[in-house]
């Protein structure tokens, strides 16, 4: 096959969660764990750090990757989902996996892993814990797709695990309660490994006590870091610099050689080591053109937070979102000063633009539909004057069709 006859038998043929919802929702591991056998068990030979949480767990696994390329560290990172190119997901110290190294995992393997009916992020589970395996990789960062308890990923031992905090995400899926969801995801501590919670809060820190003592595990919460800034912007991204440092004094502690120099730099260095896209991310001056992948409820908090302390005069907001998130519970969140510049992202999960704009205007936010993400972005730069901020956000769908 050639590459893009692989990203059609990989997107087209088996279910996507990001594409599809809660009908690719697998409850049970038991795939993933047949597939790895059939493989000889790579996650089982490289060292790994787990990370889960409803925000932030993309940007500290950037962080950590970076910090420990500049180490001198072979770092492989897996996370998702991907904006422009399904091998996002899948990289060594920054580069990411060739396009015949997917080729040739979908080629060699696809007989065997369809007779037990991989799923899309199953399978991209797969070729990367046996690229990271085959590529011999020093420690491999790994970012878990929905949840943690049921998440394919889970089926590492790690170094460390991470929490980074937990909010009101996929309650279709994870329950409906942050309690709820704090247990799925406390699903990755493992038995006799230190876990690191990137937030307290008084819903969940009984919750991770009784799972880590149940499982002999040392609980430690990320202790704030006043010394180091990073490249990434976004006042938000505290939160993460607190959870990566304090990650990384953690390894130290366990023998990992990785020392002050290393986690400046790394931490100035995140996008240009590890190509990480869409986190507060801009695109453009005069007039200011930022994107940012927050999409739930915690994320567009921080969002709109980070636009008001943003200079500008007139605010276009670029929004769409797709359709199994509770729309109300976001729309009153958003500026209600903006002109809003509503569409569909190309997915079939896709909010479609016209039930956006209407539920929009209860919440007195004022704007016309598009009927796609281009044509509302090209309408908003016709629009915008050289002082004036565009945003565009809502989904990482959204996000992934700009440029």
């Amino acid at each position: 096959m050639t590459y893009r006859q692989t990203l059609d038998y990989l997107f087209s043929k088996l279910p996507m969660y990001q594409r599809k919802g809660s009908t690719a929702y697998k409850a049970d591991i038991g795939n993933i764990v047949e597939a790895c056998k059939i493989l000889n068990n790579p996650h089982q030979k490289f060292k790994s750090i787990h990370i889960a949480g409803t925000n932030g767990k993309g940007s500290t696994a950037h962080m950590l990757a970076s910090i420990l390329q500049e180490s001198g560290y072979k770092v492989g990172l897996y996370t998702s989902p991907h904006l422009k190119d399904f091998r996002e997901r899948i990289k060594i110290n920054g580069e990411k996996i060739s396009k015949n190294s997917v080729i040739k995992f979908v080629d060699q393997h696809k007989r065997a892993l369809e007779n037990i009916s991989m799923s899309f992020f199953e399978y991209t589970v797969a070729i990367a814990f046996n690229f990271f395996y085959k590529k011999k990789v020093d420690i491999a960062i790994i970012e878990t797709g929905l949840g943690g308890r049921l998440d394919s990923t889970n089926i590492i031992n790690p170094e460390l695990s991470i929490i980074t905090n937990i909010g009101l995400d996929h309650t279709n899926l994870l329950g409906n309660t942050i309690e709820k969801i704090a247990v799925e995801k406390a699903g990755i501590i493992k038995p006799n490994t230190s876990a690191l919670i990137g937030r307290k809060q008084k819903e969940t820190q009984q919750i991770f006590k009784d799972i880590a003592n149940e499982k002999n595990s040392k609980l430690i919460y990320a202790e704030k870091q006043k010394i180091y800034s990073a490249d990434l912007k976004g006042n938000y991204q505290q939160e993460n610099i607190n959870t990566t440092v304090t990650a990384v004094q953690l390894l130290s502690k366990n023998g990992w050689d990785i020392n002050h120099n290393a986690i400046r730099n790394g931490l100035l260095n995140i996008v240009k080591n590890t190509g990480i896209l869409g986190r507060w991310q801009i695109l453009q001056e005069k007039p200011l053109i930022i994107c940012d992948t927050g999409h739930n409820s915690d994320g567009i908090k921080e969002v709109t937070q980070q636009i008001k302390e943003t200079p500008h005069k007139k605010l276009h907001f670029v929004f769409g979102t797709v359709n199994d998130k509770k729309l109300d519970t976001i729309l009153k969140l958003l500026p209600k000063d903006a002109i809003y510049y509503f569409c569909k992202p190309n997915i079939a999960r896709g909010l479609d633009e016209n039930i956006l704009e209407y539920a929009a205007h209860k919440f007195n936010l004022k704007g016309h539909s598009y009927s796609s993400v281009n044509i509302a972005f090209n309408m908003a730069k016709s629009n915008a004057k050289s002082e004036d901020l565009i945003f565009i956000g809502g989904s990482t769908f959204v996000v992934a069709e700009i440029g």
